[in-house]
């Protein structure tokens, strides 16, 4: 698993999650972010001042995709998130592996030894959680 994380123009979030349902991409983390990068921001006028914005606002997003389809993830979110212009943003891609005893059931919260589940029917009497 891997976790592709991509910094947008705001804008451009709905075409990106579009772009990622289509692929079969369900689910994502967003976050609205600031930062600069080659814009380095730009100068604004406010009340007749001028002032400079360094941070621009922008929107990360992460989703967790199987390693066999990074590639077509970035595909996706490079392709509906690209306007041409400077600060069309970043990609990054970044390894997910999950700890032993850290499993985290939606239902119970328990963590470590109280995250097993010892279920005769789902999983016929063997410890769902534990790692081989």
């Amino acid at each position: 698993m891997k976790i592709v994380m991509a910094i947008i123009k705001p804008f451009k979030l709905d075409e990106v999650r579009d772009a990622l349902t289509a692929i079969g991409v369900h689910g994502m983390t967003v976050t609205e972010v600031k930062g600069y990068g080659r814009q380095k921001g730009h100068t604004e006028i406010y009340r007749g001042a001028e002032y400079a914005v360094s941070f621009l606002p922008k929107i990360k997003i992460e989703v967790a995709v199987p390693t066999d389809q990074v590639d077509k993830t970035v595909e996706a979110i490079a392709g509906s998130a690209k306007t041409g212009q400077i600060g069309d943003g970043k990609i990054f891609i970044v390894p997910l592996e999950a700890a032993p005893g850290t499993a985290l059931p939606r239902g119970t919260g328990a963590r470590g030894h109280l995250a097993r589940r010892h279920d005769a029917g789902a999983a016929g009497g063997r410890d769902q959680f534990r790692h081989p």
